[in-house]
């Protein structure tokens, strides 16, 4: 028996996944990891916490299932994008990761519009500029912390810093580079007119390499912390939205899938580039050399009905308030939520948008509500499709993963407002799986991810629009399109007494 393994380096935790070669899931570990917010706004880690808890997580699996060592013929990582680890000439840390949900360089995405053009500009990272990527993220650091940014010698991700623990090997995968906003997407090369533009030096910025890559071997200092076998190679890995879409068979143009956790994300694979004029989406290098993979982002997603359910039904359980909100007519009875609990991304871009009920009256009971928050939800997922076809995506389904993904009400509600069949796999393991996966076809088990996914991943279950939901659902959508024109300025004086 012959096995893969696949880490994701998360916010949180690191999380290790064991797949058999023929497909079959093993198990996995979780190793969590602590957050810092030294300020308001600010979000930062310790590289060195997700090393020992990739440590731990590589150990604890291996026991845990009883694999010999010799029996794991290949590794791969995903991780969170953006997040910067800044390495002196010793490639030791200097300060704390900047993650990606940090917002302090609003004035830093300001300084890049306004330094570039535009239109290079966009030919260039084929995305909008936002505090969270890792360009602003270099700046700041330069400009706030003079003395750190003359040490600097080398960028890293957080999966790249791991592998490079892993093998002694510094190089950048190109899935997670496309997030710097420092990288050509179309020709997958860091972009001379940007590090020119911004005074970068490009040494800084390791080697791209492809997903499915061998960047290295497992050395013998690491076999001897986690269990691993001395050589065994480690793949580039990717992205973990990128991971994620290998992860739910998403590896080819027309597939799609919507992730339902704490945010939200709608992602479609396209064989090329394409940039709208309006609308905050991304569009990023897949995992499959030479192809594209396009996101919509719904900041507050599953948040929406943890907040909801915590707020105003407290020791409710989920399935309760869904069971009653299936009671409730499609529409909510002319109630609308607005998911912006914080901020939206999606298509608006607008950090200070805020939730909102509209059209509240006394007739409404916590099912109304209820129905209304999953629905706001769905017109938020409806939003990125929208954009998603205007890119050319002609997709006729999503595959559905998250916690959220597990309530029939939502799948069959989001499916209703989008016009798109729901499917659920058998697999939902989310960039763990999909780094694992690339790790097969880097060890040379698979041929290529698309023929891995198709041999692994199956669609056991499928939710279509309810065609009387659909209905009531293409005259609400409009009404809830036309809201957040109508309160943003609202919004924006509200800032003011937060």
């Amino acid at each position: 028996m012959r096995y893969l393994l696949g880490l994701d380096v998360g916010t949180s935790a690191v999380k290790a996944v064991l797949l058999e070669t023929g497909g079959r899931l093993v198990g996995s570990v979780l190793e969590e990891y602590p957050l810092s917010t030294p300020r308001p706004g600010w979000s930062e880690q310790n590289p060195e916490d997700m090393w020992q808890a990739t440590i731990k997580a590589a150990a604890s699996i291996v026991s845990k299932f009883n694999v010999a060592p010799s029996a794991i013929v290949g590794i791969g990582l995903s991780g969170q994008m953006h997040s910067s680890i800044f390495l002196d000439q010793n490639k030791q840390v200097i300060r704390p990761a900047i993650l990606w949900n940090d917002v302090r360089t609003s004035a830093q995405c300001r300084r890049i519009e306004n330094t570039m053009d535009r239109d290079l500009l966009r030919s260039e990272i084929c995305n909008p500029v936002l505090e969270g990527f890792t360009l602003p993220k270099v700046l700041w650091l330069k400009e706030n912390e003079p003395e750190n940014y003359g040490r600097l010698r080398h960028l890293v991700l957080p999966k790249d810093y791991i592998r490079f623990r892993l093998t002694g090997e510094l190089q950048m995968e190109v899935s997670d580079a496309a997030g710097m906003i420092m990288m050509n997407v179309r020709k997958a090369k860091w972009s001379a007119p940007i590090l020119e533009a911004f005074d970068i030096d490009e040494a800084i910025l390791p080697p791209i390499i492809q997903s499915a890559d061998v960047a290295g071997t497992i050395t013998a200092e690491v076999a001897r912390l986690t269990g691993l076998q001395e050589g065994t190679p480690v793949v580039g890995g990717g992205a973990d939205n990128a991971c994620g879409a290998v992860g739910s068979g998403v590896v080819t143009p027309g597939r799609g899938m919507v992730s339902l956790g704490t945010s939200g994300v709608i992602l479609a694979h396209l064989a090329e580039p394409r940039l709208l004029e309006k609308g905050t989406v991304h569009m990023f290098n897949s995992c499959i050399p030479g192809q594209f993979y396009m996101m919509g982002v719904t900041l507050s997603a599953g948040l929406s009905f943890s907040w909801f359910r915590n707020t105003v039904a407290p020791g409710e359980s989920y399935d309760s308030l869904t069971g009653r909100a299936r009671e409730v007519p499609a529409g909510s009875r002319g109630l609308v939520f607005l998911p912006y609990l914080s901020g939206e991304r999606t298509p608006h871009g607008d950090a200070n948008a805020r939730g909102s009920f509209v059209g509240l009256s006394n007739t409404h009971g916590v099912a109304d509500l209820t129905r209304a928050v999953l629905e706001g939800v769905a017109f938020a997922f409806r939003d990125s499709v929208e954009l998603l076809r205007q890119a050319g995506w002609n997709g006729s389904s999503l595959r559905a993963l998250g916690g959220g993904a597990r309530s029939p009400l939502w799948k069959e509600i989001i499916a209703s407002a989008t016009g798109l069949v729901l499917e659920e796999i058998n697999i939902d393991e989310g960039p763990a799986l999909g780094a694992a996966i690339l790790a097969g076809v880097g060890a040379g088990v698979y041929k290529s991810a698309p023929e891995a996914v198709d041999s692994i991943i199956q669609v056991k279950s499928a939710v279509d629009p309810n065609p009387q939901w659909q209905t009531t659902y293409e005259q609400l959508y409009q009404v809830y399109r036309d809201l957040y024109p109508a309160l943003k300025g609202s919004f924006d004086n509200l800032t003011q007494f937060a």
